[in-house]
């Protein structure tokens, strides 16, 4: 199975098995709906969603089985994992960049090694000898070619480390 991370479980809500997760994934409307499956915590214990429904900046889910706060309390600070098979969604996933050949002008600059999430967008941290913190925005993103693992970006003064 391929697991992707979607959030955290941070805290219960109330009495009835009701968890708050924390979560910035892209494709919310993907994951948070009834029957879809979590895996939750270093062992991945499969759990069915139930419910969902949105609660200030927590995305709150009950689960099937799961009807009191006894029962899920356990999962307080855990990660939240989908199965990517499950996923139906237009466009890539930030997990897809990590690892692709990035170009600038048609020269190697290096590859993502990692993904810095922020308040304002991820950033993409570029590795080559020396790195390089490239916002994952259109404005500097020209081209993401899965198939071929190269990522074009678009060269602005002062973008790339000259180190």
């Amino acid at each position: 199975m391929n697991y992707i991370y979607i959030g955290d479980i941070v805290n219960t809500h109330g009495l009835k098995g009701e968890v708050r997760i924390i979560s910035e994934f892209k494709f919310k409307d993907s994951v948070f709906k009834k029957d879809m499956k979590f895996y939750i915590g270093k062992e991945k214990k499969e759990e069915v969603v139930s419910t969902y429904r949105k609660h200030k900046e927590y995305d709150m889910v009950t689960f099937n089985t799961k009807d009191y706060i006894d029962d899920v309390i356990i999962y307080k600070g855990e990660p939240v994992y989908v199965n990517r098979d499950d996923l139906v969604y237009d466009g890539y996933l930030d997990e897809d960049l990590i690892g692709l050949d990035v170009y600038c002008n048609n020269e190697n600059i290096g590859h993502v090694d990692s993904i810095l999430r922020t308040n304002a967008h991820e950033i993409l941290v570029v590795q080559n000898g020396c790195k390089h913190m490239i916002p994952n925005v259109d404005e500097f993103i020209e081209n993401v070619d899965l198939s071929n693992r190269r990522l074009d970006i678009k060269y602005m003064k002062g973008l790339l480390n000259e180190d």
